[in-house]
């Protein structure tokens, strides 16, 4: 799987646990540790991405009283500082 594809927010953070889980048992390999920690990177980013854009989905429903359509929503109108 590519950095590109993404992945459901559960089975990303499943898959997270587990790395982390390999990772602290301290037997992976320097290779295997960096891969784990750069796959660990892309998953972090992918659950990011999902908590963000269920953030701005809610956003949208409740500031607009649930009138506005989805496919309304344009991400790049918050600011990169709401996720914080």
């Amino acid at each position: 799987m590519t950095d590109e594809q993404t992945i459901d927010f559960e089975a990303a953070l499943e898959e997270l646990e587990a790395l982390v889980e390999r990772m602290e048992t301290g037997e992976l390999s320097l290779e295997e540790s960096l891969r784990a920690f750069e796959r660990g990177v892309a998953l972090t980013r992918n659950c990011q991405r999902a908590l963000k854009d269920a953030e701005l989905r809610v956003r949208a429903l409740t500031e607009s009283g649930g009138e506005l359509s989805l496919e309304d929503i344009d991400p790049d109108e918050f600011d990169a500082d709401d996720d914080e």
